[in-house]
């Protein structure tokens, strides 16, 4: 790399001109390489910012790629802020920071080569690799005073300055007053131990163009009607079936596609009265005539989000008058204004002792902080709070991974609100804290002093003793993620499992993908292709080399026990869940239960986020509670009645998987099986319609040529869009009225129209050339299929289209064509009766021995290959066209398509750094037993900000009477059985002696063992043969060599009272 020293860029000339001498040299920046070049209407690279344009949308990501911010710190803290607004993509970051790191930096900062180095330069050459766009360069400063620091704020034309170091309390003021100055965003961040702050002001208006990050409100028209008392005022219905308006009072909405409406027009943005969920007023409008009577009222209403001016004071002003502090912790409510005095009585203890905070375990210098504390605060302090405030001052020189990780998450997304202008700012301050971490005293000075090791911070604050627990765990992660590689990296600062008795499990199945890059921060473009779980453990031991870590690329269910089973589970001290599925998580937490571990989890939305904290005995387990599940969209609507978007974007993903991908493994299923084996394994009520996709690809339209596919996919689009369309309005004519006498073609049903093809027609809302490109799309797709080269050449597919000669349509009687769910229901069940026909396709298909070596390419759908993708947003346009439902563009629909989880560093960094906290307490809290009250988990919004810790919810029990006496029993508990493998009579003897219980049946599984109604020879039988041959007799299926337990189920009736006893299962250690 070359070395080379430039001038900060300023926001208006883009070098900026300094004539002093001295000046120049405080401002010059250090950079190693060229960044890619970026403006403010610049194409934004959707591939690398796929899952977070989902979050901010394009609008923002460019402003933030046009954006320019400085920061002040580059310890733990701040390397976390720069590694977050570096992978979303800000135009620049300038780092200041000239300190050099010690060994308490070592314990949050991951990119520090050591210690002794000046921190900003030693961090630059890593923070640039995160992202090529970025230019990551740092300010050479002397020192950190006003006269070194303010001609930055002058030169730079930076959007935001972000202070992630303790600076004197003048000084914060001094450079806030020039942000205030400058119209530059000002945020100040300190981690002091387990207790942070955050201090933002944007200025005296600062215009947020979107206040919450929600999508704008969508509905449909039922009705629309004047009101009856003022003719000004119109009273709109929304279809209840599609769910609540979501509007508020003084929202403003536009219309699209109104039909039967007149007076109202799409493209006046209308002020709405909310006057319930399902109704609103629009004041100060008049329908200009009445609906007609042949006329239907339909139509689509969307918010419009509205831009709002927010106000924030100067950082002296709230430094005195704090007003309401946000609240983190609904239990702490004296918290936050604690925190705020003890802060500042940090701030003048330093001012005091020449810059310096206090030594962790110091008695004297923490007595000093409590004083000055007492002295700000017009109330007493009582002694639980004299211990925050002693804990606060021992532990102020620890720089904690899990608390850089969480504050940074917060504080980045502060910085990328300030260059974005999209969600709210946090005005003013916020204090965070996780006391329930440390030990009711303060620690002995020698369990608490530093030993120059990495691990000097976590040392300070928990001692030594946890420290080494900490080097002891054994830990199992489920997925390498964005979650896994944040994890990951704070274990390893963390120092979990970096002793000889420690050791870390990861597995992820998937490889790399350019997408993942701007959220799993361990990956970089050179590791595209390559398994994540490798990657991310070899990158996190580069971070600490004493990392203990085994990657592994399998799936964690049940046909992998072989690997994760009964000997790998009883080795663990826990499980962390970092995965992206309900049902994936579902099966961990069974394994948890059953071996009694602790399980992290946590999960990400966009800017929203949850941990849950999963202890064994005390909270209940995370399958215990759970979510309603989706609803599905009924088949009749997907078929010929959508009315939404997501409904024809899901209709032509069905049809892309039915074309490109079902029937190629339909021919190759033919082709690679016997004929008869092949023709007994179909289905009665699918065999003629299987039969017929195979006869269609592999005789009647399999192509030859390029061009052959080309008039295959126009005549395609005539059927679906043109032909099918005029069949159902031949059933459904557009004038039908149902037997209830209302119209037929009304509602949520919207009468369609057949679509004429025509390459230039291009839609309004999503403005594409949808025809055309559905044509060009699905003619790529089948050549694909059928391994021959296909282009994009628009003026050769004009010339071809030319000369296309398409059928005429004539509607076919007796086709029958279901009007809801329970028709479509009756006709699924009705069985194909087409027996002669099947037969007659079977006799003409080619034999298998004539396409010896013949195979299809089975297409499988991927949101992330942009042909596919162009065909379903294509077909899906052109079936919303048909039904007059507004259209959207490739971005929109491959969110909706591909089901993408929108996603954002600085959400994943503050999740796993809080469940990071949490790992502290399982671990334990020296001198401190910890109870249910001290966990907690966590539900966050960064877009609002919204941040709330909660006690965990107890499992639930169950009361039964046993051995004489009453046992509640959770979810955690099962009877225990470690006999060996004894014969099934014994099993028996010893449970009904051991627990006075009487066995009517007894199970593994979907297996019966044994039930008081079985034959008696066969009983007979079993009673003499172990536990283990019983169940492999009735199995069938071997047991895996690690297998150590059995899983019994049993019901029971107590001897004396002949009362059915509620019991856990058993969990019989047979090996």
């Amino acid at each position: 790399h070359q070395h080379n020293r430039i001038a900060i860029p300023s926001a208006s000339s883009g070098i900026a001109t300094i004539t002093d001498h001295r000046q120049q040299e405080r401002t010059k920046i250090m950079a190693d390489t060229a960044p890619m070049e970026v403006s403010a209407t610049a194409e934004v690279d959707e591939k690398l910012y796929s899952r977070q344009l989902y979050v901010m949308g394009h609008e923002a990501q460019r402003r933030m790629m046009a954006s320019k911010a400085l920061m002040i710190g580059v310890s733990g803290l701040g390397v976390e802020v720069a590694k977050n607004c570096i992978l979303a993509g800000i135009h620049s970051l300038v780092l200041c920071d000239p300190e050099k790191s010690t060994s308490y930096d070592l314990g949050g900062n991951f990119y520090l080569s050591g210690v002794g180095q000046p921190r900003a330069a030693d961090c630059r050459s890593a923070l640039s690799e995160l992202n090529p766009y970025v230019d990551v360069s740092v300010a050479e400063v002397a020192a950190l005073t006003a006269d070194e620091l303010l001609p930055l704020i002058d030169a730079a034309g930076i959007s935001c300055v972000v202070i992630t170091i303790a600076l004197p309390t003048d000084l914060l003021v001094a450079i806030n007053a020039k942000c205030r100055e400058n119209h530059v965003c000002f945020i100040n961040a300190v981690t002091a131990g387990v207790f942070g702050s955050i201090f933002c002001d944007f200025g005296e208006s600062f215009v947020c163009s979107d206040k919450d990050g929600n999508p704008p409100a969508t509905s449909q028209i039922e009705s629309v009607i004047s009101d009856e008392e003022n003719d000004d005022c119109v009273v709109i219905k929304v279809l209840e079936d599609q769910g609540r308006h979501g509007l508020e009072t003084g929202d403003k909405i536009t219309f699209a596609r109104l039909k039967g409406i007149h007076g109202l027009d799409t493209h006046t943005h209308y002020e709405v009265k909310v006057t319930g969920p399902y109704t609103f007023e629009i004041p100060s409008t008049k329908l200009t005539a009445p609906t007609g009577p042949d006329e239907v009222q339909q139509g689509y209403i969307t918010q419009i989000k509205q831009p709002t001016t927010l106000h924030f004071d100067s950082y002296e002003k709230k430094l005195a008058e704090p007003g309401d502090i946000a609240m983190s912790d609904f239990a702490k409510f004296d918290r936050p204004l604690l925190l705020h005095h003890a802060f500042q009585a940090l701030d003048k203890f330093r001012a005091e002792n020449g810059g310096e905070l206090p030594v962790p375990g110091d008695q004297t210098a923490c007595q000093r902080v409590l004083e000055l504390t007492k002295g700000m605060s017009s109330e007493d302090i009582t002694e639980q709070q004299e211990r925050i405030i002693l804990q606060l001052a021992s532990g102020s020189k620890a720089i904690l991974s899990p608390m850089c990780a969480a504050l940074g998450g917060i504080v980045g997304q502060e910085v990328l609100k300030a260059c974005s202008g999209k969600f709210s700012p946090i005005n003013g301050f916020l204090y965070f804290d996780a006391d329930e971490c440390l030990p009711d005293e303060l620690l002995p000075s020698d369990k608490v002093a530093p030993q120059n090791s990495r691990y000097d911070s976590q040392i300070a604050v928990f001692g030594s003793d946890m420290q080494e627990r900490l080097f002891d765990l054994n830990y199992f992660i489920v997925g390498a993620g964005a979650i896994g590689c944040e994890m990951l990296k704070n274990w390893a600062m963390m120092g979990v499992a970096c002793g000889p008795k420690g050791h870390v499990h990861v597995t992820d199945m998937d490889r790399i993908e350019k997408s993942n890059l701007s959220r799993q921060f361990l990956f970089r473009n050179s590791d595209i292709d390559q398994f994540k779980s490798t990657t991310a453990a070899k990158a996190s031991c580069k971070m600490n080399p004493d990392f203990r870590i085994t990657p592994y690329q399998e799936k964690v269910a049940s046909d992998t026990e072989h690997l994760f089973g009964d000997d790998f589970y009883s080795k663990l001290s826990g499980v962390c869940t970092a995965l992206d599925n309900v049902e994936a998580r579902l099966y961990v937490d069974q394994r948890c239960l059953f071996y009694r571990l602790p399980m992290l989890e946590s999960g990400t939305l966009g800017t929203k986020g949850n941990t849950q904290i999963v202890v064994p005995h005390l909270t209940e387990n995370y399958g215990a509670t759970r979510d309603p599940p989706e609803k599905s969209i009924p088949v009749c609507t997907l078929k010929n009645f959508p009315n939404q978007i997501q409904h024809t974007l899901q209709w032509a993903r069905d049809w892309f998987e039915g074309e490109f991908r079902q029937s190629s493994e339909d021919v190759n299923s033919y082709l690679s099986q016997p004929a008869e084996q092949y023709l007994a394994s179909l289905q009665p009520n699918t065999k003629l319609e299987t039969l017929k996709k195979i006869q269609a690809t592999l005789v009647n339209d399999r192509p030859v040529t390029f061009e052959d596919c080309i008039v295959w996919a126009r005549l395609k689009f005539e059927d679906l869009f043109n032909n099918q369309i005029r069949q159902l309005l031949h059933n459904f004519p557009p004038d039908q009225v149902t037997s209830s006498g209302t119209k037929f073609w009304s509602g949520s049903k919207r009468c369609p129209k057949a679509l004429t093809f025509d390459t230039k027609n291009k839609c309004e809302d999503a403005e594409m050339f949808n025809h055309l490109d559905f044509v060009v799309a699905a003619s790529n797709l089948r050549a694909e299929m059928y391994g021959i080269k296909g282009t994009v050449d628009h003026d050769y597919f004009n010339k071809v289209l030319q000369d296309v000669i398409v059928p005429d349509f004539a509607p076919v009687e007796g086709v029958k064509i279901a009007a809801n769910d329970e028709e479509e229901k009756n006709n699924n069940n009705a069985m194909d009766t087409g027996d002669a026909e099947a037969d007659q396709i079977w006799s003409q298909l080619p034999k298998q021995s004539d396409l010896a070596g013949f195979k299809l390419n089975a297409i499988e759908f991927d949101k992330d290959v942009d042909d596919h993708m162009l065909f379903v947003t294509a077909c899906s346009n052109l079936r919303a066209m048909n039904y007059s439902i507004p259209t959207e563009d490739t971005h929109r629909s491959r969110a909706i398509a591909g089901r993408i989880i929108p996603a954002i560093a600085t959400t994943t960094a503050l999740v796993t750094g809080i469940i990071c906290l949490e790992l502290y307490k399982l671990v334990g809290t020296a001198r401190k037993e910890l109870k249910l009250d001290a966990y907690k988990n966590a539900f966050i919004n960064l877009a609002i900000p919204f941040m709330t810790l909660s006690e965990p919810t107890p499992p639930a029990k169950t009361k039964c009477m046993l051995k004489g006496k009453e046992w509640e029993w959770t979810a955690w508990d099962s009877l225990d059985m470690n006999r060996g493998d004894v014969t099934m009579g014994e099993f028996m003897d010893y449970f009904e002696s051991e627990y006075n219980l009487e066995i009517s049946m007894l199970s593994h599984g979907v297996s019966i063992l044994y039930s008081f109604f079985a034959n008696k020879e066969k009983v007979r039988q079993r009673r003499a043969m172990k536990m283990s041959e019983v169940i492999k007799s009735i199995t069938k299926k071997e047991f895996p060599p690690n297998q150590l337990f059995l899983t019994l189920e049993v019901i029971a009736n107590d001897k004396d009272s002949d009362e059915e006893v509620e019991l856990p299962y058993i969990r019989f250690r047979f090996r």
